[in-house]
């Protein structure tokens, strides 16, 4: 009869032989009684059945859960992780040999991410880092083709010879037999699992005897080994059960479930041996960048040499550094490094810190060599930057309302908040899938900086923080990073709200650390854009230089990237500039500034400068006006030439603002592009021209200009009509330069004025005479304006009036 389970499947088959009492025949009765016998045997079978399971399925869940744990705690080498899985894989399924075989060098994906990295930055022609390709794990063997497969490494382990002699590889002979027969290969192409219980009658394999120790093949599984990704990374093999038994399913499955660990823990191990390399050669690389980062020692020298000597180091106030209205274009490279040394010596840091002279001439040099040469964002903006900061800190009632410490630590994020800038935003790091914009999913670039700042640091040498105790090291790091990610605007546009309405309730307590920590934000990013608030001239030309490097990152946008990119970048856009000018100083400075100026009055000049220019922009933006940015990207050139221009304006400046009592005059100044332009100059109310007959009887711009009450600028349409028809009447016989060839190009001024005005501005920054620059002034604002012949210069007292004429 049938032994059947509740589920009426069939257990078993029980049968009962010759009856031993009665008629020795089985009755009905006794089938009856058999049948209900043999049920109970069927729910104790079946329930024998699944306690044996359960058993069976803990002891294997323990020994995956041991083999887990013995892989996943042993990973810095591939070797001794195979080991164990193959030491575990014997004990667990009692068979005499093992053999593990690595089917390719996992480095060789991460060899083949690099390269597309690499030749993706290529076609973008952003960067011209070399490739960063890891070196490949060395293989124990030649590699080996067969069918398509490369084997890179082969391990063997025979039970009870080498388990406990640790990692051995096989000799060569040794790898030769186990290849022969092809089972391996075959498994690695396919991905099949063999269970091979006679191998002898399996045709498609060639199992031979091993020459060196007489070992026979008898039995085999095999199976393939995957990573997470569900890739054969290797092939596992077990040969010959123990006692001639074979291998069943059981044992594949356990097997498999076994090899899925195995596929883990390889892939882990071999990731985190790449991991060591990539650590191992990145600490090479910064010990290299540590050493070309650093500044040279003769330089270091020569800046000590000056600092020693009084007399070749600039005072702060002969050059400007305690007003807001700083321009350093008409400094040289050597005098900013200077200036930036005497920031940080007229705040006594040197002295309250014992910071050796040496450290921060090495340290100053190596920032500014860590500033790459971008149009904007380069050392002449990290210098600017920290003079503001300087100004600020340096007015009450700053002076006294952070420590030395913060003061240090605000007055070094100055200098280094824009280290290492590319000239590209940290909207084009993610788009282009760059390193930095991997490493840092929000305010990448300032991140960045940071990091760059604590290289720098840690160079030999150039650590400015050395002296100061543990815990004023920690808050001068704390203070550094939090002010140099201020400067994100996505952070500034977070705190702005609070920091206004906490700046207008009146009763804040600045020394709270919580308000202090909000008022060092807005004090760098206050710092960050002042050049909004500088002197119009120098501000027109900064704001060239930031738009020129805007529309540099829009084309590559454009062009490598395949994208439009936003207004402000787009060089098609070029003449709405001062309407984005407006734009920017509403939305970001003029708020800042507004409230700043409201609580402590010593910053007035930033919210006046700030207005100033604001109302230049918009009378540009009304008059669309066509601005000519700098073609040029060396910040050295485009400092030498924006030099030269100012220090030629300051010799006319002098005596206008030395008077009192000044109502602004607007006059119309003609750029490059020969499209008018409106700048405002300042002369005393006595200095207006006397209203003789002979002067207002012939309507001039120049007139129209300086009759106006109040400063605004007068009708576009007439200016442009009166310059139309002056432009070809123009004489130059009252100012004949002293050499031959600057007589040569004021004579060919009217027939050629646009091009001879070229050539007198370009003569007229290699000579020095007064003439010379008289007619730079001439070409560069009344050119198209009036006839110098018509102005009655025995009316006219002002000697920078005259010489605009």
């Amino acid at each position: 009869m049938p032994i059947c389970s509740a589920d009426d499947e069939v257990l078993g088959v029980a049968q009962i032989i010759n009856k031993a009492t009665g008629g020795h025949e089985f009755t009905d009765k006794d089938e009856e009684v058999f049948r209900n016998y043999l049920t109970f045997c069927g729910i104790s079978i079946a329930n024998a059945q699944m306690f044996e399971m359960s058993i069976t399925e803990y002891k294997r869940n323990q020994i995956l859960l041991q083999l887990a744990r013995n892989i996943f705690e042993e990973q810095t080498s591939v070797d001794k992780v195979v080991h164990k899985i193959m030491k575990d894989a014997q004990d667990l399924l009692k068979c005499e040999r093992c053999s593990v075989f690595l089917t390719e060098d996992l480095h060789e994906q991460f060899s083949l991410l690099f390269e597309s990295q690499r030749r993706r930055r290529q076609s973008l022609d952003l960067s011209a880092h070399p490739s960063t390709e890891p070196p490949r794990l060395s293989a124990g063997i030649p590699k080996t083709s067969a069918q398509g497969v490369d084997f890179s490494k082969i391990f063997d382990l025979v039970s009870g010879n080498d388990a406990d002699k640790g990692v051995q590889s096989p000799s060569a002979s040794t790898v030769a037999w186990l290849l022969e027969s092809g089972l391996a290969k075959h498994v690695a192409s396919t991905g099949e699992v063999l269970n091979l219980q006679n191998t002898g009658e399996d045709s498609r394999f060639q199992f031979t005897e091993e020459a060196e120790t007489g070992f026979r093949i008898k039995s085999a599984l095999c199976l393939p080994i995957y990573n997470r990704e569900r890739k054969i990374i290797g092939v596992a093999q077990l040969l010959n059960k123990h006692n001639n038994e074979l291998f069943d399913e059981n044992d594949e499955g356990m097997f498999e479930a076994f090899a899925i660990f195995c596929g883990l823990g390889i892939h882990h191990t071999q990731m985190y041996e790449n991991v060591c390399r990539l650590m191992s050669k990145q600490k090479v690389a910064l010990e290299v960048l540590s050493y070309h980062a650093t500044a040279r020692e003769e330089d270091v020298g020569k800046l000590l040499s000056t600092i020693s000597q009084t007399a070749q180091m600039p005072a702060a106030t002969k050059i400007g550094l305690y007003d807001f209205r700083f321009n350093d274009f008409v400094m040289s490279e050597d005098e900013t490094i200077q200036g930036a040394v005497r920031l940080f010596l007229e705040c006594d840091l040197v002295n309250k810190f014992r910071v050796p002279y040496d450290v921060l001439c090495r340290w100053v040099l190596s920032v500014k060599k860590n500033y790459r040469p971008v149009t904007y964002h380069n050392w002449r903006h990290a210098f600017n930057v920290t003079q503001t900061m300087f100004v600020i800190l340096k007015t009450a009632p700053f002076s006294s309302m952070f420590s030395d410490v913060e003061i240090f630590a605000m007055m070094t994020a100055s200098l280094c908040h824009d280290l290492d800038h590319r000239g590209t935003n940290n909207a084009f790091q993610s788009k282009i899938e760059s390193p930095l914009g991997r490493l840092y999913s929000t305010s990448t670039m300032e991140h960045h900086h940071f990091d760059h700042s604590i290289m720098i640091m840690n160079s030999e040498g150039n650590n400015i923080f050395q002296s100061l105790s543990d815990e004023d090291y920690r808050q001068a790091m704390s203070i550094l990073e939090d002010s140099i990610l201020s400067t994100d605007l996505a952070l500034y546009f977070k705190k702005r709200g609070s920091f206004i309405s906490r700046a207008q309730g009146g009763a804040t307590d600045w020394t709270v650390e919580d308000n202090k920590s909000l008022l060092r934000a807005m004090m760098m990013t206050a710092c960050d854009v002042s050049a909004i608030c500088k002197p119009w001239e120098v501000q027109k030309k900064v704001a060239e230089l930031v738009y020129s490097e805007f529309f540099q990152q829009g084309d590559i946008e454009r062009t490598k990237l395949h994208q439009k990119p936003i207004d402000i970048m787009d060089r098609e856009k070029k003449d709405e500039l001062p309407k984005m000018q407006v734009g920017f100083i509403d939305s970001i400075c003029m708020p800042l500034y507004k409230v700043m100026a409201e609580k402590w009055p010593s910053l007035h000049p930033l919210y006046e400068g700030c207005r100033t220019n604001r109302d230049h922009w918009q009378a540009l933006s009304q008059q669309k006006t066509t601005i000519v940015l700098p073609e040029q990207t060396d910040t050295t050139s485009t400092g030498k030439r924006l030099a030269s221009t100012s220090s030629t304006d300051d010799n006319h400046s002098e005596t206008s603002t030395s008077d009192t009592g000044h109502s602004t005059i607007q006059t119309s100044e003609i750029n490059l592009s020969g499209k008018l332009a409106v700048s405002s100059r300042e002369c005393s109310t006595t200095d207006i021209v006397d209203k003789s007959a002979d002067f207002t009887s012939k309507k001039t711009p120049l007139e129209h200009l300086i009759l106006a009450n109040k400063p605004k600028v007068a009708q576009d349409t007439d200016i442009q009509r009166i310059c139309e028809e002056k432009r070809k009447e123009i004489s130059w016989k009252r100012y004949t330069p002293a050499d031959s060839k600057g007589q040569r190009i004021v004579q060919e001024a009217a027939l050629k004025p646009r091009h001879a005005r070229e050539e007198i501005v370009s003569h007229g920054q290699r000579t020095s005479s007064q003439p010379q620059q008289l007619c730079k002034k001439i070409s560069r604002i009344s050119l198209h304006c009036t006839d110098l012949e018509d102005v009655p210069r025995e009316h006219i007292h002002n000697s920078r009036v005259c010489a605009i004429l």
